[in-house]
């Protein structure tokens, strides 16, 4: 039995237009994505390079507008000690070194303050987390302070920072030498009395050291007479850009009053342009040391006294000496 009714198939041809038709759909689909895609990456892009360039700009803005801060009072990085107070030094448990014995028996006279017609110049460059500077400053602070008082010499500490990587990230060398500076700016008066607690009663290598309200308050424990000043440019960290460019200068040299030393160490001290090389813990061999270098400088410098001029002079005019009567001769034998 027929039939006229047949299936509605495509033929081939449609059903190539049909699959072409969905590919072309497809496709524009496709590239629509991408480009949306594009455009919202582009524009987080652009907001990321603004948010990142708004950054650095307010950061560079905030470095303009702060000034570099240098300390006041201070001559070649370094803060002359004039004035000090016996007491700073009067509880200190180091004695003074015993007199030396002579082969008779008796003691011999301890080693006397430099004397000579000039001051000795002596530069101390510390770093306040070198265990060999609080060394040398409870060996040698009396003996420093008597010669200060004496007029002998003058001594000019220069706060460094060598040891900033050995305290667990906290910069404590840096920190230190940068309140140092704080001290000698608002407070010069007490700045020996600070120099010389941060070196007497130093934290140990390696470990955090004072934080800056600690530092600032053992800069108000020794009397400072600005609190709030010295506080404020301690936790504001106000002279650490300088601490570091003076250690700097001290690295490269020439150190003050010298002709090629460089910093090579901390402690280094300094004595009329020539480096002390002896023990630490020794006053007696450092003053030895300074009296040593007073007393070349002292005959090096020294004018000859002139020779008084030798005026001829006539020699005494002596009387004539008397005749002298000749001696009797016996007459001759009749």
């Amino acid at each position: 039995m027929s039939s006229d009714e047949t299936p509605n198939v495509p033929t081939s041809r449609n059903s190539r237009e049909v699959v072409r038709e969905k590919a072309q759909k497809v496709h524009a689909q496709q590239s629509r994505a991408r480009i949306m895609r594009r455009i919202v990456l582009g524009a987080i892009a652009i907001v990321a390079v603004g948010a990142i360039g708004t950054a650095v700009t307010l950061a560079v803005s905030a470095q303009v507008s702060k000034p570099q801060l240098t300390p006041s009072g201070m001559e070649d990085d370094g803060i002359l000690v004039s004035d000090i107070s016996a007491s700073t030094v009067s509880s200190e448990p180091v004695e003074a070194p015993a007199p030396e014995t002579t082969e008779a028996g008796g003691e011999a006279a301890p080693t006397p303050a430099p004397t000579t017609t000039s001051t000795v110049d002596i530069h101390i460059y510390v770093d306040y987390l070198s265990p060999d500077a609080g060394e040398f400053e409870r060996a040698n602070a009396r003996q420093l302070v008597n010669w200060i008082g004496e007029g002998a010499a003058t001594v000019t500490y220069h706060p460094v920072a060598l040891l900033t990587a050995s305290s667990n990230g906290t910069k404590y060398s840096l920190r230190s030498a940068a309140a140092a500076a704080c001290v000698a700016t608002h407070s010069p008066a007490e700045f020996y009395a600070f120099n010389h607690d941060l070196l007497d009663d130093q934290p140990d290598m390696n470990t955090d050291g004072f934080t800056d309200s600690e530092l600032a308050d053992i800069a108000g424990a020794v009397g400072s007479d600005n609190v709030k000043s010295v506080r404020s440019c301690i936790e504001k960290q106000d002279y650490v850009t300088w601490a570091k460019d003076a250690t700097s200068r001290a690295l490269e040299g020439p150190l003050v009053g010298s002709d090629d030393l460089v910093l090579t160490s901390a402690p280094m001290i300094v004595v009329n342009g020539e480096a002390y090389v002896g023990a630490l813990d020794d006053p007696s061999e450092f003053s030895q040391f300074v009296l040593t270098v007073a007393s070349d400088a002292y005959y090096a410098t020294a004018t000859p006294t002139p020779a008084p001029s030798e005026t001829p002079t006539e020699a005494p005019v002596d009387e004539a000496p008397a005749e002298e009567t000749p001696a009797p001769t016996e007459a001759p034998a009749q």
